[in-house]
């Protein structure tokens, strides 16, 4: 049995290297990749910024932030939830009418 553990000892692994697959195709030195799409992140404009905050943000948390907004406000229509009542903060912003349809 002593000569059992002698030989595990013997055998264990040791620290390997990073392997590619692990660290992406161009290895460690790699620059980090770029955001695209819903993550890449954008600076809202200074009216977007009045309700969202003016730091760079992804276009999901922009999202998330302007619906919290709406439902803090409670902007939404009761009986057509699809309508946006748009008040003196939502209005400067983006494609904004009267009665707002999402």
């Amino acid at each position: 049995m002593a000569q059992a553990k002698h030989a595990r000892a013997k055998h264990a692994r040791g620290a390997t290297p990073l392997s590619p697959r692990r660290t992406g195709a161009a290895g460690v030195d790699a620059p980090p990749a770029v955001r695209g799409g819903i993550a890449q992140l954008v600076t809202p404009s200074p009216a977007l910024g009045a309700i969202v905050g003016t730091a760079p943000l992804s276009r999901a948390e922009m999202t998330k932030r302007v619906w919290a907004y709406i439902k803090q406000h409670a902007l939404q229509d009761a009986q057509d939830r699809r309508q946006i009542k748009a008040d003196a903060t939502l209005k400067p912003g983006p494609r904004t009418r009267p009665g707002l349809d999402v």
